[in-house]
């Protein structure tokens, strides 16, 4: 389970981050300290988790519902967004390659700045899941198209 809540808060972070901490503050009617206590990795909070009520209210203005997918990941599932396609990008599933391409090659320049000393660090791991994450989504978004085309 710990490996669960830990995958848990690194979307839940990211989701906040996505919004906006302010802004999340604000949605949520919460203050940064209980917000930042909902995506902390330290022991003492180990067992806080951001009510689905907030999730639901900071994903309605998100780009990309974090905790939701990170949810149908855990069980073994994968989400579509509805056909109003308000994630996806203008233009065509080039402009779509092109973004993938551009967050593949981001990913890449991560991973060779954090296997330089041998080591991937704490931080060089959150950085590196971050650009998987954006790279998940532009995948996302060319699948979606894709569907809808055919």
């Amino acid at each position: 389970m710990a490996v669960v809540g830990s995958y848990l808060k690194k979307h839940t972070e990211a989701l906040v981050k996505d919004v906006g901490i302010e802004a999340a503050c604000a949605l949520a009617g919460k203050s940064k300290a209980t917000i930042g206590r909902y995506y902390s990795d330290s022991d003492e909070h180990a067992d806080r988790f951001m009510p689905i009520d907030t999730v639901a209210a900071l994903e309605a203005a998100a780009r990309y519902p974090h905790v939701t997918s990170a949810l149908a990941e855990i069980a073994g599932h994968t989400i579509n967004s509805g056909s109003d396609g308000r994630n996806a990008p203008p233009g065509g599933v080039n402009t779509q390659v092109i973004a993938l391409s551009q967050r593949f090659a981001m990913l890449m320049s991560e991973y060779q700045q954090s296997i330089e000393d041998g080591v991937i660090t704490a931080n060089e791991a959150k950085r590196l899941l971050r650009e998987t994450l954006a790279l998940q989504q532009v995948l996302v978004e060319i699948k979606l198209r894709l569907e809808d085309e055919t």
